[in-house]
């Protein structure tokens, strides 16, 4: 703050008056701990460039840019706490933009802002929880091979994959993603309130929508990019700044990412595994 009123006793009109600002942060990709190959959003990764984005000298706002399928409804959480933290930390509004998809945790992300915008072909919703995976009990019994599982505690082997499913262990799991499900329909209900315009039935169902619909429903407050809006509110010289999770500049050049050559040949095999959730994560919404 020191340093901006000096530069405003400058004989130079750009430091005297100065464009306004706005702090762009992107949060692009599957929310939630991937593997070395596939960086997720998590807060332990986004707490540094949301601190600086929020305390940047002289900035007028907060744009979030999201583009993503969801992943870790805990980490959705925390992410869009943090930026509501901020906001009323700082007394900076929030505007938020969704491009591809806004799907799910991605959505949860999306309603942090205060004015909520998406393309018109954006995918915006999913406003539901989903847990899956496979079972293997018939396929070792064609095989011949025995599953020898040892527990202290009646539920710790709870839905083991290659046991067959039982019944109270499966309205156990109902329960979880209810209790899941409730508290993401609470958020967008505080997030959104009377902007809302579909029956809950429908909006929390777990559909998604495109942009216009999504507006129509309420989901979103108008179809817009973050330049265009920006320009609108702020003016046409409004200075737009990406802040980014820094990483080292030459595995930034040469796309890499920011762990050890060991650590990522080690977790080679992850990697892959995590990458190829990502692609369907992504491939459900269209994308």
């Amino acid at each position: 703050m020191r340093l901006r009123a000096l530069l405003q006793h400058l004989p130079i009109e750009r430091f005297r008056n100065p464009p306004p600002l706005v702090a762009v942060v992107p949060l692009t990709g599957v929310i939630g701990r991937l593997g070395p190959l596939t960086k997720g959003l998590t807060m332990a990764a986004l707490a540094g460039p949301l601190q600086r984005a929020f305390g940047m000298d002289g900035v007028k706002a907060v744009a979030i840019v999201v583009n993503s399928p969801g992943g870790s409804p805990v980490q959705s959480a925390l992410i869009a706490r943090r930026v509501r933290a901020l906001a009323a930390e700082y007394e900076v509004p929030v505007y938020a933009f969704a491009e591809d998809v806004a799907a799910s945790g991605g959505y949860w992300l999306l309603a942090a802002g205060d004015e909520v915008y998406a393309e018109e072909t954006s995918i915006i919703g999913s406003i539901g929880v989903v847990s899956g995976g496979f079972g293997f009990p018939e396929a070792l019994r064609r095989l011949g091979v025995e599953r020898r599982l040892y527990t202290a505690g009646a539920h710790k082997a709870s839905l083991d994959p290659f046991q067959p499913e039982k019944p109270e262990e499966v309205a156990h799991l109902h329960a979880i993603l209810e209790e899941t499900h409730e508290a993401f329909r609470k958020y967008v209900r505080e997030r959104r309130g009377a902007r809302l315009a579909g029956p809950e039935s429908e909006l929390f169902s777990g559909r998604f929508w495109a942009g216009g619909s999504a507006l129509t429903l309420g989901l979103v407050d108008g179809l817009g990019d973050v330049r265009t809006v920006m320009r609108q509110k702020f003016g046409d010289k409004v200075r737009l700044r990406r802040v980014t999770e820094g990483r080292r500049w030459w595995r930034r050049r040469l796309g890499l990412p920011d762990t050890g050559g060991g650590a990522a040949l080690e977790g080679l095999a992850a990697g892959l595994l995590a990458a190829v959730e990502e692609r369907l994560m992504w491939s459900r919404f269209g994308r």
